[in-house]
């Protein structure tokens, strides 16, 4: 970005300047601060950071906040006045969807504590990544998932907390790795994303981003039909791009693409969804802008979206 388009872009910050950024009050979608445009700042700076601007609440590091502790973290939520709003699940790769029955066996035992210290500070969502392709044919690879999701769902529903899935939708997210064995796609779209959830526990859900939903061809109608199983929302934009030259790193803000925000944040009010919205332009922020600035160009370009959609 040059600086002529950083002084526009500051223009146009300035003319939202005087929303109400904060309010994440029960029937109001918020925007909630993602480590994507942060640039390395995460834990209780990331908390700090989100309050400054005006975030209304944070994706949250729960390694941090547990070496921190229980008690100094909910200070640090309530002083701050932002919202926990989601949490990665801890499960370190190629868990939980790879690895032996015994290494998942023993990654379980600790889960019903986190979720516990999760519940505590005052958040109810973590969130996974669904594999796009599979080297394993897809019906093996499909139950291993719903057995999985479903041992982790009995576990977190102990503390009321909801897991959200996240699909990939890229083509090439889908072709597996470039020189690695054959695969084939896998969960890649938000039908498919909901149905797993609906078949591993009523507390699982997806995660809808708004990238991987354009480029999986998902639609309005299939937003409608997720419904209540929307855990959390990820935002960008997207250029227009061939299937096959599309990367998860070519991202930008919103309302700089060519999706069309205001009907898929109409639609997800439509289908009751009154909660966190985390912008995500993997590849936008330039190396140049602070952790501040890009955070604050986020904040102000989803605010202007959110606004034109009247969901603000």
């Amino acid at each position: 970005m040059t600086r002529r388009e950083f002084l526009a872009r500051a223009s146009c910050a300035a003319a939202v300047a005087a929303l109400p950024h904060r309010a994440h009050a029960a029937g109001q979608m918020f925007v909630s601060l993602n480590g994507a445009v942060t640039r390395g700042v995460g834990g209780a700076d990331r908390v700090r950071l989100a309050a400054k601007l005006g975030y209304g609440g944070v994706d949250w590091d729960l390694g941090a906040a547990k070496t921190a502790g229980v008690d100094a973290t909910k200070a640090l939520f309530a002083s701050t006045k932002v919202a926990a709003t989601i949490v990665n699940l801890p499960m370190a790769r190629p868990l939980p969807f790879g690895g032996d029955a015994a290494a998942f066996a023993e990654a379980l035992k600790p889960l019903a504590d986190d979720a516990a210290f999760t519940a505590e500070v005052g958040c109810h969502k973590m969130m996974v990544v669904l594999p796009a392709s599979t080297t394993t044919p897809k019906d093996e690879m499909r139950k291993l998932a719903v057995d999985r999701l479903s041992a982790i769902g009995e576990v977190l529903n102990r503390s009321k907390i909801r897991l959200g899935l996240e699909f990939l939708g890229p083509l090439y997210f889908r072709t597996g790795r470039a020189g690695g064995p054959p695969a084939e796609p896998f969960i890649w779209n938000l039908p498919e994303a909901v149905a797993l959830a609906k078949d591993t526990g009523p507390n699982m859900g997806v995660v809808l981003d708004v990238w991987h939903w354009h480029h999986s061809n998902s639609t309005i109608a299939d937003i409608a039909a997720a419904g209540s199983r929307i855990v959390h929302v990820h935002i960008s934009d997207a250029k227009a791009s061939a299937p096959e030259d599309v990367r998860d790193n070519q991202r930008v803000m919103p309302g700089e693409g060519i999706i069309d925000l205001t009907a898929f944040l109409q639609a997800l009010q439509k289908a009751g969804y009154r909660d966190g919205v985390s912008p995500e332009p993997l590849g936008r922020i330039p190396e140049s802008m602070s952790a501040e600035d890009g955070a604050r160009l986020a904040l102000d370009t989803t605010l202007a979206v959110m606004k034109r959609a009247g969901v603000r």
